[in-house]
């Protein structure tokens, strides 16, 4: 085995010009395979993080009906049973309780509907994390009767730290909801949709302003692994009153994002497949073309005793080295381009940025860096590569040294 080895690397060196040829094919196949596929990673992933851990959270807990009809009147006392049941599944990591409900905004001459959320300042840092997000101001405390209010809306209605905004709607079983509430800070939120339209709240002052004393109308679950975000409804499932309670995961709550994602990935995959079968067709000529060139050579080898299948081998092992050069050497070379670009992200412009902001997606076009997909691609660009072999090394053990030699 030895032997073949160190005859098939002399082999591949004795002619630097065509093992260039063959390796750059593999090398610019993979190459443009991982580059695609870390986009379509990176996007699909995006998309979900705008959604999922901008705002929604992996699973939610409401009261039954609420999805349907979200109003003020379906929320839930929350209680310490529910949130023990919960908490016990292994895969949940924290338990966020929200208040979220509708009201008019006024300042002045300025006045906008907007979407007012109750929360616990401490326990959204698991999730959304506003203070990360914060431009001006100051982060909110659980006893603070202050609001936060999303950039784009502040700018819309000419507010600034310490301004007033007003807040009128309609709290629980019909009752007024109205007060005046100081802007102690200004967030700005990577989701275009959110940054217009949304107002934080202390949960407590929330409460109070709906009339739903220690009332709620969902509880975010945020988990270990998202891998596992099906079985852990199950888990919660088996603990919780599914006559009075409903639980979502993302998928149930994003529907339209879902659909997008698969309708996306079918494209995806069929331009991956037109790459495939344009790199397959592209190896199987460079190699043809090798070998074509070498038929003396072959014919030589034959005819002073050679067997036609060690001869094979021998090729079998060139193959396997220039194929394995070209896949090491596209990974070494993409990487670095796939890291950078998974750190700067590509900002879109122009209209694909507005379809972007339509969906309440920040208009970004993000590379992922997953060891899956490297593997994966690897794995299918060699595969391809070898299924190319299989002609040019049976044509070369079906030689006919006669020929071969004229050749």
């Amino acid at each position: 085995m030895k032997e073949y080895l160190k005859l098939a690397w002399r082999n591949i060196w004795r002619n630097k010009r065509r093992t260039l040829i063959t390796t750059a094919s593999v090398f610019f196949a993979l190459f443009f395979a991982l580059v695609m596929r870390s986009m379509q990673v990176g996007i699909y992933a995006h998309w979900t993080n705008s959604i999922v851990e901008a705002f929604t959270g992996s699973i939610q807990i409401h009261k039954n009906g609420y999805w349907k009809d979200p109003t003020i009147d379906n929320t839930f006392e929350k209680t310490q049973e529910l949130v023990d049941s919960a908490s016990s599944i292994q895969n949940v990591k924290s338990i966020i309780p929200r208040l979220e409900s509708f009201a008019l905004a006024s300042t002045g001459e300025y006045t906008k509907g907007v979407m007012v959320v109750g929360i616990d300042p401490e326990k959204e840092k698991e999730l959304t994390n506003p203070e990360k997000n914060l431009e001006k101001g100051e982060y909110l405390n659980l006893g603070d009767d202050g609001i936060l209010i999303s950039s784009r809306l502040a700018e819309y209605l000419k507010v600034d730290i310490n301004d007033t905004v007003t807040l009128i709607g309609q709290g629980f079983h019909g009752i007024t909801a109205a007060g005046i509430y100081p802007v102690t800070g200004i967030i700005k939120l990577p989701n275009p949709e959110l940054d217009r339209r949304i107002i934080f709240m202390p949960l407590p002052v929330c409460q109070y302003l709906y009339g739903a004393t220690d009332m709620l109308t969902s509880i975010i679950i945020n988990v270990h692994d998202p891998k596992l975000v099906e079985q852990t409804v199950d888990n919660i499932e088996n603990k919780i009153d599914l006559n009075y309670y409903e639980i979502m995961d993302w998928k149930e709550l994003n529907k339209e994002l879902v659909q997008q994602i698969n309708s996306d990935k079918n494209s995806a995959f069929l331009m991956l497949g037109l790459l495939y079968l344009i790199v397959g067709f592209g190896v199987l000529g460079t190699l043809i073309m090798m070998i074509t060139e070498r038929k003396k050579e072959f014919g030589v080898m034959v005819a002073v005793g050679m067997r036609k299948t060690k001869l094979g081998f021998v090729l079998l092992l060139e193959m396997l080295i220039l194929g394995l050069i070209g896949i090491f050497t596209s990974i070494m070379a993409s990487l670095p381009l796939i890291m950078f670009l998974n750190r700067h992200p590509i900002l879109m412009t122009g209209e694909s940025a507005q379809i972007y902001e339509s969906y309440g997606i920040e208009p970004l076009i993000s590379f992922g860096l997953e060891r899956g997909f490297f593997i994966g691609q690897s794995t299918i660009v060699l595969v391809i590569f070898l299924i190319s072999i299989v002609y040019p090394i049976i044509s070369t053990i079906k030689i006919k040294e006669a020929q071969a030699l004229r050749a």
